[in-house]
């Protein structure tokens, strides 16, 4: 049997082995929103990480993959729940059946394929479970798989909420065939396994009796849709409405159903998200739902105490200023942060002072802080010396 890398993939999503469909797709949604190359921007390890995540959910998350991977260790679209052919363990698989071992070629060693045969070893026998397909897809109806998009929204666009058209590309289905992948209703006969959807190979002096990769046992194929070329759908752009609600954080995850690719067969569509991030401001900046701002403020207002205009989101505000204020001294203004629409509750603004030092550009300045310095004896750096 051929080398296959196996993944754990509960390990790398970090979840145990019996862990239900909701866990792991909210831990799916936490990692792929820390390591999504759009928020890791030239991080290449990240990116890696991402792939990996992405890989792991799309297994797990699929409740027929993941009884494969369960059973297996590994997954393979050629492997059915249950087994090749989809029995339990233990049963005769029609598939893959040793009936057809011929006990003569074993005890002589020898022999070449016979008519109808095709020679080869355990690697092309077993190969088909590692992801070898054949020219017609499973019948069976298969969900369209998730998309992943970065968004860019300046810092305003977070805090009031927006709504933006975002270019897709999406797989969608195709119009000629609607989706079916073939054309007419005519079929030829499989020229492979001459129509009995089985094929026998040699290994050694072993045979076995195996589905046929070509048709997948159906023994017929059909006529290849030629826009689609068999597959049902297209990638096609399409412009996405999106709806920014106000208060969107930098990392957030938003959903829009239905926009990803088609799925197969008349399943659903997957779904569309979209990973917000949200360009600095020049001076404000936000933690959580607190917004944060440094404010500079004079000599005299720090030493006298002031009432002072700082900006907030909203505007401007009145900022009491106490007597003796010192620099880097933190004021809150409530409910003057971003509305949480979730807690119904708006954060705080938390304006950080700067003492502003004065220009001296005349006499009457350095005769003023020459005064100061008289009257003011404190040593500020008295704190520092005590613990030297």
């Amino acid at each position: 049997m051929p080398a296959t890398d196996k993944q754990d993939y509960y390990k790398v999503l970090g979840v145990s082995r019996d862990a239900k469909d909701d866990e792991i797709r909210k831990t799916y949604r936490k990692l792929a929103r820390k390591h999504h190359p759009d928020l890791n921007p030239g991080d290449k390890a990240a990116e890696e990480r991402f792939k990996k995540v992405q890989e792991a959910y799309d297994i797990l998350s699929d409740p027929k993959k993941r009884q494969v991977y369960d059973q297996y260790g590994f997954y393979s679209d050629n492997i059915p729940p249950g087994g090749p052919g989809g029995g339990g363990a233990g049963q005769h698989e029609p598939g893959m059946g040793f009936g057809g071992f011929d006990f003569s070629d074993f005890v002589n060693r020898g022999g070449g394929p016979a008519r109808g045969e095709s020679g080869g070893d355990f690697r092309d026998i077993f190969s088909q479970f590692f992801g070898r397909k054949g020219d017609e897809r499973s019948s069976t109806p298969e969900k369209g798989s998730d998309l992943e998009y970065g968004l860019n929204i300046d810092f305003w666009e977070s805090i009031r909420g927006t709504q933006v058209r975002l270019n897709v590309v999406r797989q969608e289905i195709c119009e000629t065939c609607s989706g079916s992948g073939s054309v007419g209703g005519a079929t030829t006969v499989c020229p492979e396994c001459d129509g009995s959807g089985q094929v026998t190979q040699m290994a050694g002096a072993m045979k076995f009796s195996l589905t046929c990769p070509r048709c997948n046992g159906k023994g017929r194929l059909r006529n290849v849709c030629p826009t689609c070329h068999g597959d049902g759908r297209l990638a096609k752009p399409e412009v996405v409405d999106v709806r920014i609600p106000p208060g969107a954080q930098g990392g957030s995850r938003l959903r829009v159903a239905g926009k990803g690719n088609a799925g197969r067969n008349g399943a659903a569509a997957g779904d569309l998200y979209i990973t917000v991030r949200v360009e600095p401001h020049a001076f404000f900046r936000r933690e959580g739902d607190d917004i944060h701002i440094q404010v500079p403020i004079s000599v005299s207002e720090a030493g006298l105490g002031a009432k002072i205009e700082v900006p907030t989101i909203d505007g401007r505000a009145l900022l009491k200023v106490p007597q003796g204020t010192q620099n880097g001294q933190k004021f809150r203004l409530r409910e003057k942060g971003v509305m949480n629409t979730r807690k119904n509750k708006r954060g705080d603004e938390i304006v950080e002072v700067a003492i502003h030092a004065p220009k001296v550009q005349d006499e009457r300045v350095k005769e003023l802080l020459r005064e100061l310095s008289q009257a003011d004896q404190e040593d500020p750096r008295a704190a520092i010396w005590s613990k030297v």
